[in-house]
């Protein structure tokens, strides 16, 4: 039998090693009531230690907030190499692609040469200034107007844009991913112009490093049903991965 503190401890463990604990698996695990396990959660959360959710709790800086992409570009870089590089493994020669904004997808875009015959649809200026590098591609740079932080467009001249075309993959990025949640983005906008590029595309592939998940931005784009393929680092949570497998997302450790 586990003396309070020792289950207390145990779900704070759980928790940082999953990004995410459940009230279900915690009472099966430690043998006590799920009622004894939400008291639990109840005064970790008073002590700031923890974000109560349905059916369990996850970490309690899972607020993400907006930040400049050069700011961005600092932290995770060889992951984001990595994962990039994993992506463009999946593109091939004459692929119809939409490239959202956002530093992993960058990484994408520098891996691309060597392709061929590609047409390429992005919201993103740093984005398309790298991929007019490529030779032997057609390129669309989506209009609207440009947020600063993420040098990317968003609005409704983007969104029509968008909504003209049909592709065969997309490469999206996020700012954080929960189960419960989704994936989500730190600008309501983008998250708008984010779920009419899946309605333009025929497979969703979401890239981000593993940072980011049990995580939340402002604004959902979608939820796991939305996505076919996630592409992250070895630093993935367990229980996320878990969940994953069991939605079927076809995961790829880059």
């Amino acid at each position: 039998m586990y003396s309070v503190a020792e289950r207390r401890n145990k779900a704070l463990k759980m928790l940082k090693e999953d990004g995410q604990v459940s009230v279900a698996e915690l009472s099966e695990l430690l043998d006590v009531s799920e009622v004894t396990i939400r008291k639990d959660l109840q005064y970790l959360e008073k002590r700031n230690l923890l974000i109560r959710t349905h059916g369990g709790a996850m970490q309690n800086d899972y607020l993400v907030h907006d930040q400049h992409f050069e700011e961005k570009s600092k932290h995770f870089h060889e992951e984001k190499r990595r994962i990039g590089e994993a992506a463009a493994n999946l593109v091939k020669d004459g692929d119809t692609l939409i490239l959202d904004a956002g530093t992993t997808i960058m990484q994408i875009a520098r891996q691309l040469h060597g392709k061929r015959k590609l047409t390429i649809l992005t919201s993103a200026v740093n984005v398309a200034m790298e991929l007019n590098r490529i030779p032997d591609i057609q390129l669309i740079i989506l209009g609207g107007v440009i947020r600063q932080t993420s040098a990317a467009v968003v609005g409704p001249y983007a969104e029509s844009m968008v909504s003209e075309h049909f592709c065969s993959k997309l490469f999206l990025a996020g700012d954080g991913f929960d189960p419960e949640f989704g994936l989500t983005t730190t600008n309501a906008l983008e998250a708008h112009l984010n779920r009419v590029m899946i309605r333009s595309a025929q497979e969703t592939i979401v890239v981000m490093d593993s940072s980011k998940f049990g995580k939340r931005g402002l604004s959902r784009i979608c939820g796991v049903e939305s996505i076919s393929t996630i592409i992250t680092d070895s630093g993935i949570p367990d229980g996320i991965r878990r969940m994953l497998e069991e939605k079927e997302v076809n995961l790829i450790i880059a």
